[in-house]
């Protein structure tokens, strides 16, 4: 099988696993990190979101080849040590989580929005978040993504 060299959270690993295999599956099964979940498969519930090279991939449609040499960050590489990232501190504050299942996906899809747009965020740019909640907490996942945008 290649070998592949990701950066994954700040640390450099080396998998050895087929070029097709969804990054996701690199994560969770080869590395053990949790926090993307696996929802449809497909990209389109986006439970699995993570930034690759800062941007915002769904992690279930990237295939490890694609991978190599990029730098992912979950939702464990977000935290500063003890210290929330201001999109965690804002959900803790804003009460979001419910069954909790979607929200490093919810997470990591807002701290991609406001690395791109900052304090600038809107409403439309909130409703271009494509993320499923099937708990329907989207209003105050709106909310916390606005109170970090200002953080």
């Amino acid at each position: 099988m290649p070998q592949y060299s990701i950066t994954v959270n700040g640390e450099d690993v080396e998998v050895d696993v087929p070029a097709d295999m969804p990054l996701l599956w690199v994560m969770r099964d080869e590395l053990r990190i949790t926090g993307p979940k696996y929802g449809c498969g497909v990209g389109v519930c986006r439970a699995c979101t993570c930034l690759m090279d800062d941007e915002e991939v769904q992690t279930c449609v990237v295939k490890a080849a694609d991978a190599d040499g990029t730098e992912v960050t979950t939702i464990e590489g977000l935290a500063d040590g003890d210290e929330p990232h201001p999109v965690q501190q804002a959900w803790m504050d804003q009460d979001v989580a419910q069954c909790g299942f979607c929200q490093p996906g919810q997470i990591m899809a807002a701290v991609a929005l406001i690395n791109d747009k900052g304090d600038e965020v809107t409403d439309a740019d909130i409703d271009g978040i494509e993320n499923v909640c099937r708990c329907g907490t989207y209003g105050r996942i709106r909310a916390a993504i606005k109170q970090a945008a200002q953080a």
